[in-house]
């Protein structure tokens, strides 16, 4: 820990720094989830002031306004109905719940919704009994959430690593209750347990299955502890509620509510603690964890949050800008999370106990989603984290016997196509992050890449592989029954072509740095395999039986096989070698020309956010059938940046700069899911100016920043300079374009960096104009194609 930030801390206040005195220093960092804290880059305001919660919790954005800590366990939040928990546009609270996913796009999580009420329990279904608000009463900010009920009770909310801390004020009654309910939760609840302790204690376990599809059970364990002891309790089962039972369990719906008399104490608060390992290590987690007030758990995890924010300072913009962005970059540190209770012991995915030594484990992983922004962003900002994440995969392989696709908490989902897992951990190499893991990490990818999951395995891996290692791709075979729950790669044969072979790039990166020179040039030549799908007749990828014919209709809108998008959307998805995917098409003139049709590149210059919010985007879910730039969802989120490749890297700023409008502070300023930080992180990478082009690799395209100045505090264990400062005075929509580029003070060309360059940078500079210049436009200024 550096003193310089702790000694800056301890002058801001004393509240934060004794809340959690008591634990040792590792444990009290994970008590609030805190991060490796950095200097501050002189900018003085708090930066939790300017985070926005409630942003994209309408019209499908899916995230959630509720408390929680970076990377926590518990993420404490209101469920109105939606099937993944918060919808903006709704009036009623069924709960509060200790787990959320910020921008999945099916129900997960939810799990014990607790409700403040007063008077007789008569109804058992939230749907029944939830209550009443208005927005008007309603706040959030980073780990806090409070709301004001129309029964007149205020319900307040915070969090550590693994609790939930709740305050709840009641009118004058001795009827003031809080409902504890273990039996419904936004997934499938597939059996319960909820047990009355003693006179201020709720134990539960709940096992619940789900996330768009069945999957493997997984049981969570909760106890909660209030600070003053109920006057009566009960417990339901179904519609039966039993004053004064002490238990209730089964498959349908279970829970208890406590009751309390606060005609002379309006307040009563208490603390839930989550394991998904067992009773015992939910109960350690409160040890280490609880016993502090509400008002000191709020202000530690305001204080955690504005040390984990305060790494990137921006110069420039207005309030709207410097709101989204903060927000954005919040939400790129809510997951994944941590998986391992205050002693270290996790649910591994063999469903068996382990202890983390020597790291943190943590769970929930939407690969095919986080592997092309949010991954490189924490391996730049939280590379201690980041670390860590990727071991605790390695660690998935090492113990359930294979590497995840979709992960949540202690099982596979299989949702989603092709094999993320690849340039998630390779980029997790390329950024230093797997030092004494290397072999390791390796073996695990290359038997995933080679082959297959077993049979009686929860796994798919890559699903396809048979045909795809002997035919060079995955066939469309379509109404092909599902072998296992979740996605079918053979559903989706040309994007999960596409996305073999962007992960056999990588793989090959990774072979030839470790002196695995054979498998090296295998992965680099399966890593082609694009050119197999590209139909010379209508110039665009398509889908292929299993005999080779090409499939679906001619016309790449309506192209078959690819997963949440068409074959305009999809054919840029070669960032391993965009060279020889523009000398398929025609050269960099066509592939211009293409590009400027698939941008609406003529709109988009006369008029960029209307192009963005009438061409460009037709509905959160609206993957189908369009010929333009999908900017809200993640198969067309590098391809702005092909430009860079075809020597007009003035349009990459367009386009960029377009979509950022479409993220905005309100609650429908979020660009489709968030897919755990995604769609943020893309929107932090944007408008910082460095983008990870090859994901997978430690190749960052440049751009021009919509900030003047921002000055990024890095951990110098693994960037030696401690910094990057990134400048573009005098940016604007209308100055937007770059003149020259400036590296440490020397003239720079190309359009891209490296992590190496990256480590030895203080300062990137950027002269901005009116107009395009030669910039970045030779050949030679392009991101190279992988070998």
């Amino acid at each position: 820990m550096r003193w310089t930030r702790r000694l800056r801390l301890a002058a801001a206040g004393a509240v934060a720094a004794t809340a959690f005195s008591a634990l040792p220093p590792a444990q009290a960092a994970l008590a609030t989830g805190a991060a490796e804290p950095a200097a501050a880059s002189g900018r003085s305001g708090s930066l939790t002031d300017l985070v926005n919660p409630f942003i994209g919790t309408q019209n499908e954005g899916n995230t959630y306004p509720g408390a929680a800590v970076p990377f926590g366990m518990v993420q404490f939040s209101p469920d109105t109905g939606h099937n993944t928990g918060y919808d903006y546009a709704e009036d009623h609270i069924r709960g509060f719940s200790l787990v959320h996913l910020s921008g999945v796009g099916c129900g997960l999580g939810g799990d014990l919704p607790v409700l403040p009420t007063t008077g007789e329990v008569t109804q058992t279904d939230y749907a029944k009994y939830a209550a009443k608000f208005s927005h008007d009463n309603e706040q959030a900010s980073p780990g806090y959430y409070g709301v004001g009920l129309d029964s007149g009770i205020k319900a307040e909310l915070s969090a550590t690593a693994r609790t939930g801390v709740q305050r709840y004020t009641f009118p004058a009654t001795d009827k003031a209750n809080v409902l504890i309910n273990a039996g419904q939760s936004l997934h499938k609840t597939v059996s319960t347990k909820v047990e009355v302790l003693d006179s201020r204690t709720v134990r539960t376990a709940i096992t619940g299955s789900g996330f768009c599809q069945d999957t493997k059970p997984y049981t969570v364990y909760t106890i909660t502890r209030f600070d003053r002891p109920f006057t009566a309790h009960g417990t339901w089962s179904g519609d039966t509620v039993t004053a004064g039972s002490d238990s209730s369990s089964g498959s349908g719906r279970n829970g208890a509510y406590l009751r309390f008399d606060t005609r002379k104490d309006h307040t009563v608060e208490a603390t839930t603690a989550l394991s998904y390992v067992d009773a015992r290590g939910a109960a350690g987690n409160l040890r280490a964890e609880g016993g502090h007030s509400f008002a000191k758990v709020r202000e530690a995890a305001r204080r955690t949050w504005e040390d984990r924010l305060d790494d990137v300072r921006v110069r420039g913009g207005d309030q709207t800008l410097n709101r989204t962005f903060y927000s954005s970059l919040y939400r790129s540190f809510l997951a994944p999370n941590i998986g391992s209770d205050t002693d270290g012991r996790y649910t591994g995915w063999d469903q068996k106990t382990h202890r983390a030594k020597g790291f943190t484990y943590y769970q929930n992983w939407s690969l095919w989603d986080t592997y092309r922004t949010q991954s490189q962003l924490l391996s730049l900002l939280a590379p201690r984290q980041a670390r860590d994440m990727a071991i605790s995969v390695i660690k998935i392989d090492e113990e359930g016997g294979w590497l995840p696709k979709w992960g949540y908490g202690t099982v596979e989902t299989n949702i989603m196509t092709g094999d993320p897992v690849t340039p998630f951990l390779t980029n997790a190499y390329q950024q230093g992050l797997l030092k004494g893991w290397e072999e390791k990490a390796y073996r695990a990818l290359k038997k995933n890449a080679d082959g297959l999951p077993p049979t009686d395995s929860p796994y798919v891996g890559r699903e396809a592989n048979k045909e795809y290692l002997r035919d060079g791709f995955a066939p469309l075979i379509e109404n092909r029954p599902h072998a296992k729950p979740g996605d079918s790669d053979y559903d989706h044969g040309p994007s999960a072509t596409l996305e073999y072979a962007l992960s056999d790039a990588m793989l090959a990166q990774m072979a030839r740095d470790l002196g695995h020179r054979a498998d090296a040039a295998r992965y680099a030549k399966r890593a082609q395999n694009y050119h197999s799908i590209f139909d010379a007749g209508t110039g665009f990828f398509r889908a292929r039986d299993t005999s080779g014919a090409f499939m679906g209709p001619d016309d790449p809108a309506q192209s078959a096989g690819f997963h949440e998008g068409t074959a305009w959307q999809y054919q840029w998805l070669v960032p391993q070698d965009l060279p020889g995917m523009i000398d398929l098409i025609g050269g960099r003139q066509a592939a211009n020309d293409r590009l400027d049709s698939f941008f609406a590149y003529d709109q988009l210059v006369k008029d960029p956010a209307k192009t963005a919010r009438e061409v460009w985007v037709n509905g959160p879910y609206q993957y189908y059938n369009a010929d333009k730039y999908n900017p809200q969802n993640e198969p067309d989120l590098i391809a702005p940046y092909t430009y860079l490749s075809t020597g007009q890297p003035w349009k990459t700023t367009d386009v960029v700069h377009a979509a950022l409008t479409l993220f905005t502070d309100t609650p429908t300023g979020m660009t489709g899911n968030d897919d755990l930080g995604t769609m943020s992180a893309w929107n932090v990478l944007s408008s910082i100016g460095i983008f990870p082009v090859q994901p997978g690799y430690d190749t960052w395209g440049l751009s021009t920043p919509v900030f003047d100045r921002v000055d990024l505090t890095l951990d110098r264990r693994y960037y030696p300079k401690g910094h990057l400062t990134v400048t573009a005075s005098g940016t604007s929509d209308s100055d937007r374009y770059v003149q020259s580029a400036r590296v440490n003070g020397r003239d720079y060309q190309k359009t891209y960096l490296t992590t190496s360059d990256l480590r030895r940078t203080g300062t990137l500079s950027f002269t901005v104009g009116a107009q395009p210049s030669e910039w970045g436009t030779s050949a030679e200024a392009a991101p190279p194609a992988l070998k």
